[in-house]
């Protein structure tokens, strides 16, 4: 969904590689549509995942053990070369990159899923192109142009997200497919509600801070990148203390034992299934340099 953060690996000026060659091109554009099959698959798998009862909170726990257990040894073997010195700035830094990308971004994201429905969050995320660019041009990072086209389309495209956003946060219409039975018009209620003690005013607003944690993630990235372009080890250790921010959360508020067990295969691939798509993602914003991103 566009050309968002350019700024992402190093702004949009001087050190911009070279546009990809053909095949390269036509590789990556695969490759960024197989991914949103992933993430389409994702949002709804995560939500058959709290259907069957699994926890949010251990959720993104196993979810980001069995990530990290993954990452580690490639970025210990591969970038053994390319990692500088790690310093107190340098944990600091993946310990915010970690609260932005990991603890507030599925912290946001489940708590959003679990009050609305995966069409919507995946819907919603629209916005993240739009909150991005935002950032990135307040911050320096991307540059906005308003005199050449580019720089007009980079801002009718964020009004539009951000336009588009607020409609489908708003409005809920009828069913698309189908009657609109009793059943679905008491879906939701006057006051915003869903079955279950859900709200689904409280499930939006939850969702757009799961959108501007992404954003903020993606953003603080670019001068951490440049600082230690070990991009694997990056992501490892924003596993890593994702999972450490996650396991405090859950000690002071997931108490219940039993919820900390899998008790059907079923839980166990959901949660396979989120590492696969999502942190795949999360190595491809390291890894790729181009300035054609997969949102």
């Amino acid at each position: 969904m566009g050309d968002v953060v350019r700024g992402l690996h190093g702004g949009g000026g001087a050190g911009v590689p070279a546009p990809a060659k053909s095949p390269e091109r036509a590789r990556l554009h695969v490759a960024m549509l197989a991914l949103q099959f992933g993430y389409a698959g994702f949002h709804v798998v995560s939500r058959l995942a709290l259907n069957m009862g699994v926890s949010k909170l251990v959720f993104p726990v196993y979810r980001n053990l069995i990530a990290l257990c993954l990452l580690a040894p490639f970025a210990y073997f591969l970038e053994k070369k390319d990692r500088p010195a790690m310093t107190p700035a340098f944990l600091l830094q993946f310990f915010l990159l970690a609260l932005c990308g990991i603890t507030a971004n599925q912290g946001f994201y489940l708590l959003g899923l679990d009050n609305t429905s995966p069409t919507f969050a995946s819907a919603i995320q629209n916005s993240v192109p739009a909150i991005t660019f935002a950032m990135a041009a307040a911050l320096g990072i991307e540059r906005v142009r308003l005199r050449r086209r580019d720089g007009l389309a980079k801002v009718a495209g964020t009004m539009l997200c951000v336009a588009g956003a607020t409609v489908i946060t708003l409005f809920k219409g009828p069913a698309v497919f189908g009657p609109a039975t009793a059943a679905v018009v008491t879906t939701v209620t006057a006051a915003g509600t869903t079955g279950g003690n859900k709200s689904w005013a409280l499930g939006c607003v939850y969702l757009m801070g799961h959108c501007l944690s992404w954003s903020g993630w993606l953003v603080l990235q670019a001068p951490v990148l440049k600082r230690y372009p070990a991009r694997l080890s990056v992501t490892s250790y924003t596993c890593f203390f994702g999972l450490l921010q996650f396991l405090a959360v859950a000690a002071v508020v997931e108490r219940d034992a039993a919820a900390w067990t899998l008790t059907s295969g079923s839980e166990l691939l959901t949660i396979l299934y989120a590492v696969s798509s999502i942190e795949s993602s999360m190595a491809w914003h390291g890894k790729n340099e181009s300035k054609v991103t997969c949102m």
